[in-house]
């Protein structure tokens, strides 16, 4: 696919400028005006043409939903042939089923609403894990899901000496299964890194209890915990915890989405996590894995 311009906001500036460099397009940006009630302003290049792509992470997500609905349509008007959304981090994705009556489905609602506003949309590790397919929320588009996880296994494997790679919870075993073998292939080992994953079980927004596997040898060993989203690191914080407890030599944290809400990095400290490493789907003083190889690869294979 050829893609004519890319279309970047100034909070978010990096991956795109990267994106634009690896791809030989037009860089510009959405200019936005903030009224005092609140209400936004954008204004873009006023000639576009051909395949536009929409850089927008939707960390934060609800003025940057407003700003797409404004943003995608305006594109059109101004002549964009083919709109794409880059969005590193999709928003909404956890809420996939009513779990008690009346609850919205807001991944099924926020996917028709994109679907609406774009020919395709290339997303990372979006929180899918009882859905088939990004398809499946956004009818009669092309979803595209990229995963980080062989980027995290291979940093992880670079960094630290003969990592354990623990996940966070059953649902998580074929992503860091994946992770394990990218770090194998990293460093030419024959086979995966060793791996295994957590059982957890959440009872709120910021309590949740972690289990380690049972029978895990943890004594002496480099253990990097993995995983896709980082909110309040709580789940991270407690695998830690007990990693440490089990004798391990040292604990390091790996992310696709570093969120980290609040005080999520001092309990993580506080847990004794050593390191701390992130992809840049959302900029953050974590970040040291790109992700715009990854992007810039599907969108040149259309």
């Amino acid at each position: 696919m050829n893609i004519d311009h890319i279309l970047a906001f100034d909070d978010d500036a990096a991956g795109p400028r990267a994106l634009a460099h690896a791809l030989g397009s037009r860089l510009a940006w959405v200019d936005r005006h903030r009224f005092p009630d609140g209400e936004v302003k954008l204004r873009l290049p006023p000639a576009l043409d051909g395949t536009v792509v929409i850089w927008r992470g939707l960390q934060q997500p609800d003025a940057k939903l407003v700003e797409l609905m404004i943003a995608a349509p305006a594109a059109r008007e101004l002549g964009a042939r083919t709109l794409v959304l880059v969005c590193p981090y999709l928003a909404y994705m956890r809420q996939d089923a009513a779990f008690v009556p009346g609850e919205a489905v807001s991944q099924r609602h926020v996917g028709r609403f994109l679907a609406g506003l774009f020919d395709r949309v290339v997303t990372i590790d979006p929180h899918l894990h009882r859905t088939p397919s990004l398809g499946a929320i956004m009818p009669g588009r092309l979803g595209v899901v990229l995963s980080a996880a062989g980027l995290l296994g291979a940093h992880a494997a670079r960094a630290v000496a003969d990592p354990l790679l623990l996940g966070p919870d059953a649902e998580s075993a074929p992503w860091v299964a994946s992770a394990a073998a990218a770090g194998a292939a990293a460093i030419g080992a024959a086979w995966p890194l060793e791996h295994a994953c957590c059982v957890k079980q959440r009872d709120g927004d910021h309590q949740v209890r972690v289990t380690l596997p049972p029978g895990l040898a943890l004594r002496g060993r480099a253990v990097v915990l993995i995983d896709d989203v980082a909110s309040t690191g709580r789940t991270l914080a407690a695998a830690a915890a007990q990693c440490h407890a089990q004798g391990a030599l040292s604990v390091d944290v790996a992310v696709t989405h570093a969120l980290f809400v609040g005080n999520a990095l001092e309990a993580l400290d506080r847990a004794g996590v050593r390191h701390v490493w992130s992809t840049d789907a959302i900029p953050h003083a974590s970040n040291a894995i790109s992700i715009v190889p990854l992007v810039a690869d599907a969108l040149r294979g259309g």
